[in-house]
């Protein structure tokens, strides 16, 4: 799969392959999420999540509905190894809003600051552009100076601050809202591609 170019790429991210997700990729997927989840503050569940933690059944799941909505579900790899994926999903759920997607990129816990999400987010532009969408948006801790930073490395700008809208580890936290046009965004109607989104 190809992506965009913007900013530097660490070498060690040179050796990565961006490629569509497979049902053989979902264990691999599952731990990245558990752990971050479990662990970490970035994500904060701005998803619903199922009340007990995902199985492999949920995550296949997820990707086949998102598959059938023509979104995209990628994995980076590495010598053979699931180090990070990427997906988008609606950002709305009403049909209006069925050319803008939301985002959600994880990259193993070892593989952090590694350029995988250099590799991931510009290629996940890439194949949502190819769909016909034409917003994208991004939820990012407002603490999560890295991940903003790649944002708006790939053309993301801030339009909003979501405050204290997440309580994670004994701690409210803010949220950052980012958004980015693809093709030609809002300066012209939608093609005839847009007809098979759905916001249901």
């Amino acid at each position: 799969m190809s992506t965009l170019a913007s900013g530097q790429v660490p070498d060690r991210a040179r050796e990565i392959v961006v490629r569509p997700s497979t049902e053989n990729d979902v264990p691999a997927m599952l731990a990245i999420y558990t752990h971050h989840v479990g662990r970490g503050v970035g994500d904060l569940g701005l998803e619903p999540t199922a009340p007990e933690p995902l199985q492999d059944d949920d995550i296949k799941r997820r990707r086949k509905n998102m598959l059938r909505r023509r979104l995209p579900h990628l994995v980076a790899e590495r010598s053979g190894e699931v180090v990070g994926y990427a997906y988008a999903v609606p950002f709305r759920k009403r049909p209006a809003y069925r050319y803008a997607v939301k985002h959600s990129i994880y990259v193993r816990q070892d593989q952090l600051h590694s350029g995988i999400g250099r590799m991931l987010l510009p290629a996940l532009i890439e194949a949502c552009t190819g769909a016909g969408f034409r917003q994208m948006f991004a939820y990012v801790d407002a603490e999560n100076v890295p991940s903003q930073n790649l944002h708006e490395a790939f053309g993301f700008r801030r339009v909003g601050l979501l405050e204290g809208v997440g309580y994670k580890f004994g701690r409210w936290t803010d949220s950052l809202l980012m958004q980015r046009a693809l093709g030609p965004g809002a300066a012209e109607p939608p093609d005839a591609r847009g007809t098979s989104h759905t916001g249901v």
